[in-house]
C-alpha cells in the first residue's frame, strides 16, 4: 500500500510538472464579457453635454495644453474629419453608451463601444499588440492579480497598460493630449447581492507634453442581460 502510494505521488508530481499553462483566458479572474452601460455618477457636466470653450476643470493642464483647449474649432475638425479626436482610447470609455465585451482569441480580449463604433483590443501577449498609431494604439493586459493563502483575493483584476496612440482630445471641447501619452486602466468587477454587477474602470493618463501630472477618473457600468439599446453611432462633436 505504501508503495502504491508513493507511486501515485510520483505520478500527480509528473503530471503537474508536465501541465500547460493556462491561457489569459482560462486563468481570468473576473468575467468582463457581456454588455455594460454607462452610468455617469462622475463629471455628468463634462460627459453628458459639450463642455464649453476654454472649461478644463479638474484637467490638470500645462500652458501649452491650455492653449490649444482655448484655441479649438469644432467646426475645424468637422471640416479636417477628426470628428473622433474625442473616442482615442484616454477619452472614450467616459462617453456615455454601452460596451460589448468578448474574447477575440484566448490571447485577446476585445471592448466594442457603440459610442463612435470603437474597437479596442487588449493583448496579453505583448508581441502581438502591434504599432498602434490610430484612436485606440497599443494596449496590453495583464490579470492583477492579489495573491492570497488560497488563490486571488477579491477585487484582483485587469491591467491594461495603453501607448502609440494617434493625438487627441480627453473631452470632446478640445481638451488635448498628444501621442506621446501613456495610459494604465485597472479593470474591476462588483457583484451586488442583488444580482446586479457592476464594472468600474479606474484610468489614470500621462502625458509629458499637455500635463501636469497624471488625470484619474474612474467610470462606472452596469452589466445588462442582453444587447437591449446596444447602438452603435458614429463619432459627433
Amino acid at each position: 500500500m505504501k508503495a502504491f502510494r508513493w507511486l501515485l505521488c510520483g505520478f500527480l508530481l509528473a503530471c503537474g510538472l508536465h501541465a500547460q499553462p493556462q491561457t489569459p483566458k482560462a486563468a481570468a479572474t473576473i468575467d468582463l464579457s457581456g454588455y455594460w452601460v454607462s452610468i455617469v455618477t462622475e463629471d455628468w457636466l463634462y460627459r453628458m453635454v459639450t463642455p464649453a470653450k476654454g472649461d478644463y476643470a479638474s484637467v490638470p493642464l500645462n500652458p501649452a495644453g491650455r492653449k490649444i483647449a482655448d484655441t479649438w474649432d469644432a467646426a475645424k475638425d468637422a471640416a479636417s474629419g477628426n470628428l473622433c479626436k474625442a473616442y482615442g482610447a484616454p477619452a472614450v470609455m467616459r462617453i456615455p453608451g454601452r460596451l460589448h465585451i468578448t474574447w477575440q482569441d484566448d490571447y485577446t480580449l476585445k471592448i466594442e463601444t457603440d459610442a463612435g463604433t470603437q474597437s479596442r483590443l487588449f493583448h496579453f501577449d505583448a508581441s502581438k499588440a502591434g504599432a498602434g498609431g490610430d484612436w485606440q494604439g497599443a494596449s496590453v493586459a495583464n490579470w492583477d492579480i492579489e495573491a492570497g493563502a488560497r488563490g486571488p483575493l477579491p477585487g484582483a483584476g485587469l491591467r491594461v497598460v495603453t501607448s502609440h496612440v494617434k493625438a487627441g482630445y480627453l473631452r470632446k471641447n478640445g481638451v488635448p493630449y498628444s501621442a506621446n501619452v501613456q495610459m494604465t486602466e485597472y479593470y474591476d468587477r462588483v457583484n451586488e447581492r442583488n444580482g446586479d454587477s457592476w464594472l468600474i474602470v479606474k484610468t489614470i493618463v500621462e502625458d509629458p507634453a499637455y500635463l501636469t501630472g497624471p488625470f484619474i477618473t474612474s467610470t462606472h457600468f452596469k452589466k445588462q442581460a442582453d444587447s437591449t439599446g446596444w447602438n452603435p453611432t458614429p463619432c459627433t462633436p
